[in-house]
Parts: structure tokens; C-alpha cells; sequence
């Protein structure tokens, strides 16, 4: 069968592209043909950049958010609160509370969250390092702020059991964010307020079973 492509280069390329998230083939094309009409240096400095990026870039060694050195710019602000920690799913839920302007504490990411039905466990978790760094001491508090879902609230309940023995105080973000929805695209203000108007875990679980 012949190829659509008058370049096996070209559908290359386009196989390449259509590989990202959200990205089918004619979008692929349009990427394509759009890098083919810029200059040849224009391309060669996005393609360094994503290999610098993929090369160089790490995670926090504290709280795992991704980081250009061992320790990210948030961990290492003095002017934050570090004895405040609020525990998200994944980096791009920094970046949505970060826009919200309404929390200087730091944070820990997970990874992911409990999913049994995915094959994802404790143990596959950054929730080891979470009960270390309270371990440790100087944490008051730790605000759970996982996605309104069967998962997030699994993972949240979890983690409040693992904490228990430690005395440190265990907060859940106010449901703000509807049941169902995910913390990344929750808007700034709903979230803002629910970072602000968090409630004691243990308060908010026994509202839970009842």
C-alpha cells in the first residue's frame, strides 16, 4: 500500500508527534509542516531544548516536584512555611494551587494515587518519603489535597492512618471541589477557597461515615 507521505522523513516525524497526548495525525501533520517553514535554526534550538529538558531536568529530593537541582525552588525559599506541607498527585497540581497565590507552605507529590483497578499500590507511591518527613519532625501540619475521586479519597485515608501515630495535624481541602472532579482543573478561585477554608481530616471523615 502506498504512503499518503511524499517523505518517509516526513511521516516519521509525524508518527513521532502523534505519539503526545491529545495529538492525532493531522494535528502531527500541521506540527510538522509548520517546524519545516521555520528556519533551520529556530528548529535546531526547540529540538536542544527538549533534550537539554529531558537530560538535565530531576525531582525535588524532598518533595519530588520536578526541579532544575536536587532541591526545587520552592523547598528552598526561606520565606515559605515548611513545617505546612500539602500533598498532591502530581506537578501539574503545584502549578494550579501555585497560580492561586494562597499557600506558602511546601509540598509533596505523590506520583499518583491508590488505583487497585491500575495496578497502583502504596508501595508504588511517595508516601514512605511523606511519613519520613514527619517522621523527622517540625511538621504542624499536613493538608491533603487529592482529587475528589473514589482513588483520592482511598489514598487520603491511607495516608491519615499512616500519620495518626505522629503529632502533627492531618487536614483535607474543603469540598470546594466537587465530588468527581480533579484538583488540576479545578479554577483558582474554587481552589484558593479551598485550600483556605480546609478542614481536620478526621472531622471530614467521620462526616463521611456516618
Amino acid at each position: 500500500m502506498n504512503s499518503p507521505y511524499p517523505s518517509a522523513l516526513l511521516e516519521n516525524a509525524v508518527n513521532e508527534f502523534s505519539r503526545l497526548p491529545g495529538i492525532g495525525r493531522k494535528t502531527a501533520l500541521r506540527l510538522v509542516l509548520y517546524l519545516l517553514r521555520q528556519d533551520e535554526e529556530k528548529v535546531c534550538h526547540f529540538a536542544e531544548t527538549l533534550l537539554k529538558m529531558r537530560k538535565e531536568i530531576t525531582y525535588c529530593s524532598l518533595c519530588h516536584n520536578i526541579s532544575d537541582s536536587d532541591t526545587c525552588s520552592i523547598c528552598a525559599d526561606r520565606s515559605r512555611d515548611g513545617s505546612v506541607i500539602c500533598v498532591v498527585e502530581n506537578v501539574q497540581e503545584v502549578m494550579a494551587i501555585e497560580k492561586t497565590m494562597q499557600f506558602r507552605g511546601s509540598y509533596h507529590v505523590l506520583g499518583g494515587i491508590i488505583s487497585p483497578i491500575d495496578g497502583i499500590g502504596p508501595s508504588d507511591l511517595e508516601i514512605s518519603s511523606l511519613e519520613e518527613r514527619v517522621k523527622a519532625g517540625g511538621i504542624r501540619e499536613v493538608i491533603l489535597a487529592l482529587s475528589a475521586t473514589m482513588e483520592g479519597d482511598t489514598t487520603n485515608f491511607y495516608i491519615y492512618r499512616k500519620l495518626q501515630a505522629y503529632p502533627v495535624k492531618v487536614s483535607i481541602i474543603a469540598r470546594g471541589v466537587s465530588v468527581g472532579d480533579e484538583i488540576e482543573y479545578a479554577d483558582e478561585v474554587t481552589l484558593g477557597r479551598s485550600i483556605l477554608n480546609r478542614t481536620p481530616f478526621d472531622e471530614s471523615y467521620k462526616l463521611v461515615t456516618k
